[in-house]
């Protein structure tokens, strides 16, 4: 075996052995790791994207493979964990072929060659539903089903549940235009520890978990005033030393700036401002002259909450304590304090809002922070979802007719490079395999009535689904192959094509290298020198 040949393998086995660890969380009945990173943070999750930052890959071509599970979560925000599966898979397969003889060059040009016919085979396989990007809130059970898709794969079994109510607050944000740009950061996430995630609600506004100031706790019809200053006195600044000769003079000496934040607040309550929002603080006078014109006071102490507040009641943020001219005023339905569990929020309700809020609830808070995953995944969908609405059939349907189409393929092609487009094909057959095998199902089963039924239907996949028992009186899970259009499975076609084309350009680049050069770590004190020690020691 030559040193090219060894570093190569060397590099394919550090790719399979991190996709050892991502293998088992793969799909709907995925298993989770429980994850616990360098600063004692426990995490307990089966997705890929969280384990995989959290856990310290030191070598450099499974870092290669890492990083391209990284450039699909920063582009597409879901499928991560398919880059990991379909790459190193193909360099699995792609290790035979070097053992046959072939060189790492015409491998990767077989590989590229294949890539190049299946992002010409994916638009091909399109389930026509009749969506596109301005008729998204028409079709909302599609978009619905697109999302239970992404959350299924998460959370299995509280799928439906959260599809709907992302789906309602990705449709809340969006508004009427739909083809305007939709950014994720619109939906927020509220976590309240307690109770099911089937008590989970969406909010049309903001969510705060904060009590107000003043003793008004609930407003309709708000007319609100955005400061970024604090809603206190202004202190007088003296440099020398004041004298008072009677206790008259000294009950006068303030009194001119309680008078004048008086005014100041007199003037909001004149101009219609019920509610105050204020990123700084309220002292104790400024709140004794807001209850007495029963002004609402809210303080945030973050200065992104404060924006969002703003987005979400249409207001001007003055970073001055003035009265706002009207088109500076806010409005809201009803912003109130509500107690969620032992916990107490401030919900602000718009229904033309732009932001929209989920309340998340949940036992533990390992629970809560896998279902903010889920649901993050599900918003990224939808964003990639105003990209481009094509849509493919999921449950490995796609996976087996590129499989065969690329074998078919492989025929035609006269030179060597046919040897390597075989194996790209059969990295396909992965998928639907991985699915089978982590649901309990015999995967060599799985992919041979899939490969029968193709023939005559494209839309065959893995569904999991339900039928009623004689013996329990209820619906048992079954999984086996079904029409994944009647299902309503679906897969984006902008996801599969950017993870197969990461997995793929990750895959070639490892391929191609010969040689790992690492440098002397950088930094730390010279090592000490200990003279008068024998040469042998």
């Amino acid at each position: 075996m030559s040193s090219l040949e060894e570093a190569v393998y060397r590099n394919i086995g550090a790719c399979k052995e991190l996709c050892e660890t991502t293998t088992s969380s793969f799909g709907p009945n995925g298993l989770n790791k429980m994850v616990i990173n360098h600063i004692e943070k426990l995490f307990v999750t089966n997705d890929a994207a969280s384990i995989l930052r959290e856990i310290d890959v030191v070598h450099p071509a499974a870092k290669i493979l890492m990083l391209a599970s990284d450039m699909q979560e920063k582009e597409i925000g879901d499928g991560t964990n398919y880059v990991i599966l379909f790459g190193a898979k193909l360099l699995e397969n792609a290790e035979g072929l070097l053992r046959m003889g072939l060189s790492p060059s015409e491998v990767i040009d077989g590989f590229n060659l294949a890539l190049k016919r299946t992002l010409e085979l994916l638009p091909t396989f399109e389930i026509k539903v009749n969506l596109t990007k301005e008729n998204l809130r028409d079709n909302e059970q599609i978009v619905c089903k697109v999302l239970q898709t992404a959350i299924g794969s998460k959370l299995f079994g509280y799928h439906e549940f959260l599809g709907d109510l992302v789906t309602k607050a990705c449709l809340t944000v969006t508004g009427s235009d739909s083809t305007s740009s939709f950014n994720v950061d619109n939906v927020r996430i509220c976590k309240i520890l307690g109770g099911g995630l089937f008590q989970s609600t969406m909010i049309p506004g903001m969510v705060i978990k904060r009590e107000v100031e003043s003793e008004i706790t609930k407003v309709n019809q708000a007319r609100i005033a955005a400061f970024s200053c604090p809603i206190d006195i202004q202190v007088t600044e003296t440099k020398g030393t004041v004298l008072l000769k009677s206790a008259d003079e000294l009950l006068a000496f303030s009194k001119d700036e309680e008078a004048s934040i008086e005014t100041h607040i007199k003037s909001l309550a004149d101009a219609g401002i019920n509610v105050i929002v204020s990123g700084g603080k309220v002292g104790e006078m400024a709140l004794h002259f807001l209850n007495k014109y029963k002004i609402m006071a809210v303080r945030l102490q973050s200065k992104f909450d404060l924006r969002r507040v703003a987005k979400t009641i249409d207001a001007v943020v003055l970073p001055k304590l003035r009265t706002p001219t009207h088109e500076e005023m806010g409005a809201c339905d009803s912003i109130y304090v509500d107690e969620i569990g032992d916990t107490h929020v401030i919900v602000f309700k718009h229904a033309k809002s732009h932001i929209a809020t989920l309340i998340l609830r949940g036992s533990t808070d390992q629970i809560l922070d896998d279902c903010e995953r889920a649901v993050d995944d599900a918003v990224n969908n939808f964003k990639a979802l105003t990209r481009d609405t094509i849509l493919l059939p999921g449950g490995g349907a796609t996976e087996i007719e590129l499989a065969s189409k690329l074998s078919e393929y492989a025929r035609t092609c006269p030179g060597i490079e046919q040897y390597a487009i075989q194996r790209y094909a059969e990295t396909f057959e992965y998928i639907p395999k991985i699915l089978a095998e982590n649901s309990g199902v015999k995967s060599t089963e799985i992919l041979a009535k899939l490969y029968v039924g193709h023939h005559d239907n494209p839309n065959l996949g893995f569904v999991v689904g339900q039928a009623p028992s004689d013996i329990t009186q209820s619906n048992d899970i079954i999984y086996d192959t079904g029409d994944v259009k009647l299902s309503e499975l679906y897969d984006l076609y902008i996801t599969k094509k950017w993870a197969i084309l990461f997995a793929t350009k990750a895959a070639c680049t490892v391929l191609s290298v010969d040689e790992i050069i690492c440098a002397k770590p950088a930094g730390g004190p010279k090592p000490k020198e200990n003279k008068g020690w024998d040469n042998d020691d």
